[in-house]
C-alpha cells in the first residue's frame, strides 16, 4: 500500500526549548492515524509543523514521496493536504452554504480578467461551487441547514461544517485536529461517523483527539506523545496496555479498558 504521508525525525525548537524532537510515523490511504498525548505534549505543534503553519527545526514531511517540508500551507492544500483546527474557523454570519462554498477558493481561481468582467466562465465555476457545496453538506448530515445563518447551529454542527469545508479542497490526507472537542456524546457520535466514512473513502486521515474513548474506537494506528517526545505507538489495543502510555496520559482504568 502507498504511503501517503510520512513525517520523519520532525522536531522543532522554540528559544533553545525543543517543543518536538525526533517524531516519525506513515498514514496509508484509507487508515485513521491518531496522535495522543497530556496537554503540551506537542501534538498541535506536530500539525503545525505537517501543514506547513511552522518551519520544522529537524525531519522531513513527505506527501504522496514528494518531499514537502516546509512548504506554504496553500501550496500543500494544492497537493492534497487539508486540515481543520481547535478552533472553529467558521463565519457566523454567513450561511452554512457560503461557508461550505468558501472552501472551495482554490478549485475557483480562474483567470484575473474573467473574474474582473463576470465572463461565463466565472459564473459557471462559481455554479460548479454551489453545486458542489450541496453536495457535501448533505455528506455531513447539513443539507436540511443550508440556507441557514451559520451562528445558529449547535456546536456539533459548526465542527461537521469545518470538515465539509476542509473536504471541499479534496483531499488526500486529512488533518483534524480535535474535531469532537467541546461536543456531547451524541454530537460525537456524528463526528465518529463522519470520520470513519471520509477514511473508508479513501482519505488518510491523522487525528488529534483527547476523546479516548473516540480514538480506541476509530483509530487504525496510534501515536503517543509526551513532552515533545514519540513515546508509544502501535494498534489501539496495543497502545492502551502501554506501562509509558498509561503512566503519561491514559491512567491506569485504561489498561481494563
Amino acid at each position: 500500500m502507498t504511503t501517503l504521508l510520512e513525517v520523519s525525525g520532525l522536531g522543532i525548537t522554540f528559544g533553545g526549548l525543543k517543543a518536538v524532537q525526533d517524531v516519525g510515523f506513515r498514514v496509508n490511504p484509507g487508515e485513521i492515524v491518531s496522535v495522543i498525548g497530556p496537554n503540551g505534549a506537542g501534538k498541535t505543534t506536530l500539525f503545525n509543523m505537517i501543514s506547513g503553519v511552522y518551519k520544522p527545526s529537524t525531519g522531513s514531511v513527505k506527501l504522496d514521496g514528494e518531499n514537502v517540508t516546509s512548504m506554504d500551507p496553500y501550496l500543500l492544500a494544492r497537493r492534497g493536504l487539508s486540515r481543520t483546527f481547535q478552533n472553529l474557523q467558521i463565519f457566523q454570519t454567513m450561511t452554512v452554504l457560503e461557508n461550505a462554498i468558501s472552501g472551495f477558493h482554490l478549485q475557483e481561481m480562474g483567470p484575473l480578467l474573467a473574474d474582473l468582467f463576470h465572463l461565463p466562465s466565472m459564473k459557471s465555476r462559481a455554479g460548479k461551487a454551489e453545486t458542489e457545496a450541496r453536495a457535501l453538506l448533505e455528506r455531513v448530515r447539513l443539507g436540511n441547514a443550508a440556507e441557514k445563518e451559520a451562528s445558529s447551529l449547535s456546536y456539533g454542527a459548526l465542527k461537521r461544517l469545518e470538515i465539509a469545508r476542509a473536504l471541499a479542497l479534496k483531499p488526500r490526507v486529512l488533518l483534524l485536529d480535535e474535531p469532537a472537542a467541546g461536543c456531547n456524546a451524541v454530537e460525537t457520535e456524528e463526528i465518529d461517523h463522519l470520520i470513519a466514512e471520509v477514511a473508508a473513502s479513501g482519505v488518510a486521515i491523522l487525528l488529534v483527539e483527547h476523546d479516548m474513548k473516540m480514538v480506541m474506537r476509530i483509530s487504525n494506528h496510534i501515536v503517543v506523545l509526551d513532552h515533545g517526545e514519540k513515546i508509544a505507538e502501535g494498534r489501539p489495543e496495543e497502545v492502551s496496555r502501554n506501562p509509558k502510555v498509561i503512566e503519561a496520559y491514559l491512567g491506569t482504568e485504561a489498561a481494563n479498558a
